[in-house]
């Protein structure tokens, strides 16, 4: 595995997407004290499609979006780009937490894939959008009826998908490490740099005021709103988004509802044809496999190889140091996983490699809330499922500000918050003890006796 090593050495640690999005003009911190209907901290997806639809509700309103660095700069420039047709973290998950509301929150998820297409057509988006499908590969036997159980729930809720074993997989990807999988159709990738590009433009386009550069360091109720306290100066907002998912909660009730998780890419050169007939990936279809440490692989506009995951590492004391975005044991992992689970391409040069903050929730999902009085509203806990569910965590905050009684508010999962993670100590010693059960289940099929009691009290711990 020398050149495994050696190819780490020569990667770029920043994110393979951020140099695709082409060049952006900077938008100017804040200089001055303002006044605005709606003011939005964050400039991720989920504040950007938040400027975007306060925009199409409020045509006339002044809408201000503020962001600590450079909009995307987060976890919105640094995932994998897969965008599900779910909003619950999967079908499964609805049905253990909401079993009652679990048909309600497939279709929704549906729903919500499919309008995100048709808002990327109504506002003329590039962002590489393919719906192109996604196959679950399983490397165990345990895994593989876990397999089968997810085609029968897909069933069950009207979803397509195909088992898949043999020279049948074979077509979709061959590798040694998978003898099965399950495809779904109805399942998109998209370029995140470029997502966040558009989504700023439009907003930039539709008159939305953005300021990078300019973190927020208060939000407190006045008489006539909320005021947001920068270093440039103070937001008087009539209502306020908090759209800052990993960043450290500027609300006290925040605080403990997520966690910042560290997750870990690597990217290869360009691949020819024959490499990937090689391995028998000659579709457009993303790829993750269906361990509790699992990893996630899809194929760039130019064929690059993207393969994530594995790895979910949380630092004593959520600490978000820069550094663990660069360095991590968790690349070598990554880098060797990759050659044993694709021998054809194991000695293929890598490019990039970087790290990026999920923000998890004890439920695995996000969820949704308001704060001063109903002035303040946020969404945060996506647990890497983002992407799509972003889009609709703004449209489920701008309900929630406007008093409207819809759908996506009556939800309990967005409605109820998620159980808190203790403090210190004992958040590091659960996380570790739910790791560990986690990693002897994906090498036994038998869960641990500790994620039992935190199945029983509804938390979950994923990425």
């Amino acid at each position: 595995m020398t050149q495994v090593i050696e190819s780490l050495a020569a990667t770029t640690r920043t994110p393979f997407w951020a140099a695709t999005a082409g060049p952006q003009a900077p938008c100017p911190p804040l200089g001055t004290d303002l006044r605005c209907d709606l003011a939005i901290v964050g400039g991720g997806f989920t504040g950007l499609w938040t400027a975007l639809e306060a925009r199409r509700r409020l045509p006339d309103a002044r809408i201000v979006l503020v962001d600590a660095g450079a909009c995307g700069n987060a976890a919105s420039g640094r995932n994998g780009g897969f965008c599900a047709p779910s909003i619950s973290h999967g079908i499964g998950n609805a049905m253990q937490r909401w079993p009652k509301e679990a048909e309600a929150l497939v279709r929704l998820g549906i729903s919500n894939l499919d309008d995100f297409e048709a808002d990327l057509a109504a506002y003329g988006m590039e962002v590489e959008f393919e719906r192109s499908g996604k196959l679950t590969v399983a490397a165990t036997p345990w895994q593989i009826e876990g397999l089968k159980a997810q085609q029968a729930l897909r069933r069950r809720f009207g979803g397509e998908s195909e088992f898949l074993v043999g020279d049948a997989l074979r077509a979709r990807l061959d590798s040694p490490v998978y003898p099965a999988g399950l495809f779904e159709p109805n399942y998109a990738l998209l370029n995140p740099a470029r997502m966040v590009a558009e989504l700023r433009r439009v907003a930039l386009a539709s008159g939305v005021d953005i300021h990078e550069d300019t973190p927020v360091s208060g939000v407190a109720q006045q008489a006539d709103g909320v005021a947001l306290v920068t270093p440039g100066g103070r937001i008087a907002a009539r209502q306020v988004v908090l759209a800052t998912n990993a960043a450290p909660p500027l609300l006290r009730r925040l605080r403990g509802a997520a966690i910042p998780i560290f997750d870990y890419t690597i990217v290869t050169r360009p691949l020819a044809d024959d490499e990937l007939a090689a391995i028998g990936w000659t579709g457009r279809h993303g790829i993750a496999d269906s361990g509790n440490q699992f990893h996630y692989l899809r194929k760039t506009a130019d064929n690059r190889i993207l393969w994530g995951g594995f790895d979910a590492v949380y630092h004593y004391g959520s600490r978000r140091d820069a550094a663990f975005l660069t360095e991590s044991d968790s690349f070598d992992r990554l880098a060797r996983n990759f050659a044993r689970a694709l021998p054809p391409l194991a000695d293929v040069p890598l490019t990039h490699a970087w790290g990026g903050i999920i923000d998890t929730s004890a439920r695995t999902t996000f969820f949704a809330g308001t704060a001063h009085g109903g002035r303040v509203a946020y969404a945060m806990g996506f647990t890497g499922q983002g992407v799509s569910a972003s889009r609709f965590a703004a449209l489920t905050m701008l309900d929630l500000l406007q008093g409207r009684e819809t759908e996506r508010t009556a939800l309990q999962m967005s409605r109820r918050s998620p159980v808190r993670f203790p403090p210190e100590p004992f958040r590091w010693l659960g996380i570790r003890m739910a790791q560990h059960g986690l990693a002897r289940e994906d090498a036994t099929g038998r869960r641990s006796a500790f994620n039992k009691i935190l199945d029983a009290f509804g938390v979950g711990f994923d990425s």
